[in-house]
Parts: structure tokens; C-alpha cells; sequence
């Protein structure tokens, strides 16, 4: 078996993703460090009442080893979360100069700067070492990381393609350039490819999950759920994505298949909260459909969104699914 063959990768959607490939494995990690085929995480928002005494850093998590949501035993600011745990394998890589090692990070506000664009992929990874910022503390977050195998490269190097990435880091090696072109050339910012309004593209993880991977380019302006998502899987949604005041779209029942904006997010008991305190980005088949669709991603659903890069990916996981489908507290109808 060729080392080729034997080179795995990670993609991290946080609010967009990340891309690292490498010739011995890197994978996903869950809280003890173990290498696992996904992993979904849920941070939660700071809380202002004294009896929950949330700090924003507390975070709720689902892998490939288990069935439900787990409460973190580590705050997401520190490098034994899942978080740090995983990107702490690209840290290592960068340290050692190792050359056998690609990775890009993008971001639309690069981290220190106070500068940013709309047009660029929505997307926050540090750029030196793991750190989580003090403005991510209040509203809540979600991502997903999978673990996929070198084969699977070529696909996700054209959908990143699409999300016009702002990269701020990167090293595509010479033995990437080839078959990863789009990489090699928005890393080096000499991409000349025609960018597509959008495209799909079906992804399979290392231990064979697969997923369904919608990306758009800031020429496709319309609302990505109604328009293209909740069609093409052929399933009502519940989307969850910040309900910025005056700026959030209403729910949506003019097409075969609906859209609905979730209002509030419950997290155990009588403990929950709005969808103006989350920032997270996914959604769910409505209960009941034939179709258990969980998709998470970097876009609002905002008129101002329309304008921008980004994509969701998506699974029929059932534990996935059941997972986010009881955080629904409630949802808005068609008015």
C-alpha cells in the first residue's frame, strides 16, 4: 500500500472549514484524545442568571462512539477540549516543519485584525496555537469535524473553490499540487478557476458515513434553505441560525417544501434559550418527515447572507439527527 493511500484528512466546520492533510493520520479527537471517525459539538451561550452560571465556554458533544449528547468535562477555551484536542495535531505538524503536511485556514475578520468583509467564507480558527476568543463567550456555537481519507481530497478541494475563501494560513507541499490545485492556487492567491453559483458534492468519511456537501458562491443570491437545500433534500426544515432583530428572514411555505426558523433552543429541563443568543448554524428535518437530514454550516438566514460565500454539510445520521432534534423548544410558522 502506497503512503499515498495511507494519507487521511479533517475537515472542520466551525463556522466554515478547515482543510489539513498529512501522510501519517490525523483524525477528528474526541475529549480523551482518541481519534474518532466525527465528532458535532454544541457551545453554549453565556447565561446571565446566577441559578445556570453558564460561562460561554461550556459545550454539549456528540461522536461516532456515542449516541446522544454529552455535557463537556472540559471548557472549550482549553487544548483538552475537542477543539484543542484536534487542531493541536496541526500545531504539531507546523512546529516540526514537517513538509508532509497541507493545511489551509481562512476567515472573514483575520484574527487581530479589525478588519472585515462580507464577502468572504464565515470562519474562526486561531492562527497561532489553540485559543478560543473572549468574543465568542456570549451567543452560542456549533461545528462538526469528519475524518476522511486522501481519496475524498479532490472533491472538497473544488467546493473550496466556491467559498472564495479569505485564507491568512496556509502550506499546500509541492506533492499536493497536483491533484489539490484549487488549494495550491488560493493558497498562493493566484486562482484564476471560474467560480460556479453552486454546487453539490456527496463526501465519505474515513469509516464510511457519508455526507452531502452544499456550497455557494456569493453569486447565488438567494436564501440558501428555501432556495436550493430544503428542495434538493426533498424535506420540510427547521433552521436554526441567529435571529439578528431586523435583519432575520420569516419562515417560508411559498415552496413545495417549507422552511421554519426555530425561536428557541432547549437544553435540559426548563433550561433554554433564544435564537437572538446563537450564533450556531444547522438544520433538521421537520418531525416526522421520511428524510432524517441534520445539516450544520456558516450561513444566517438573512436577506444580507444572500451575498455571501459559505455551505452547509450534511447527514442522515440518526443520532445526529435525534441529538439536535431535541434541542427544539419551539419553532415559527407561516404567517
Amino acid at each position: 500500500m502506497t503512503a499515498r493511500l495511507l494519507r487521511t484528512t479533517l475537515a472542520l466546520l466551525f463556522l466554515g472549514l478547515l482543510g489539513v492533510l498529512e501522510a501519517t493520520t490525523i483524525s477528528c479527537r474526541n475529549e480523551e484524545g482518541e481519534a474518532v471517525d466525527w465528532f458535532v459539538f454544541y457551545k453554549l451561550p453565556k447565561r446571565q442568571d446566577k441559578e445556570n452560571g453558564e460561562t460561554g465556554l461550556e459545550y454539549l458533544y456528540l461522536d461516532s462512539t456515542t449516541r446522544s449528547w454529552r455535557r463537556s468535562k472540559q471548557l472549550i477555551n482549553t487544548t483538552k477540549s475537542i477543539l484543542g484536542r484536534t487542531l493541536q495535531q496541526l500545531y504539531e505538524a507546523y512546529a516540526s516543519k514537517n513538509n508532509n503536511t497541507a493545511y489551509l485556514i481562512y476567515n472573514d475578520g483575520v484574527p487581530t485584525s479589525v478588519d472585515y468583509s462580507r464577502k468572504f467564507g464565515h470562519t474562526k480558527v486561531p492562527e497561532e496555537g489553540y485559543d478560543y476568543p473572549p468574543t465568542g463567550r456570549r451567543n452560542g456555537q456549533n461545528g462538526i469535524c469528519i475524518t476522511f481519507k486522501f481519496n475524498q481530497y479532490k472533491a472538497i478541494d473544488s467546493q473550496l473553490l466556491i467559498y472564495n475563501p479569505n485564507i491568512y494560513s496556509c502550506s499546500i507541499p509541492a506533492t499536493f499540487h497536483q491533484e489539490l490545485i484549487h488549494m495550491h492556487q488560493l493558497c498562493s492567491r493566484s486562482s484564476s478557476s471560474e467560480i460556479p453559483g453552486r454546487h453539490l458534492a456527496m463526501f465519505q468519511s474515513a469509516q464510511g458515513q457519508n455526507f452531502l456537501h452544499f456550497a455557494k458562491s456569493d453569486s447565488f443570491l438567494e436564501d440558501i434553505f428555501a432556495a436550493w437545500m430544503a428542495q434538493r433534500l426533498k424535506t420540510h426544515l427547521l433552521t436554526e441560525t441567529w435571529q439578528r432583530r431586523r435583519q432575520e428572514l420569516s419562515s417560508n411555505c411559498s415552496l413545495p417544501y417549507h422552511v421554519y426558523n426555530i425561536k428557541a433552543i432547549k437544553i435540559s429541563g426548563k433550561s433554554y434559550f433564544s435564537s437572538y443568543q446563537d450564533h450556531a448554524k444547522w438544520c433538521i428535518s421537520l418531525k416526522g418527515a421520511k428524510n432524517h437530514w441534520t445539516c450544520i454550516g456558516d450561513l444566517n438566514r438573512s436577506p444580507y447572507q444572500a451575498f455571501r460565500s459559505g455551505g452547509f454539510i450534511c447527514s442522515q445520521n440518526w443520532h445526529i439527527y435525534q441529538a439536535f432534534q431535541r434541542l427544539v423548544l419551539y419553532y415559527e410558522n407561516c404567517s
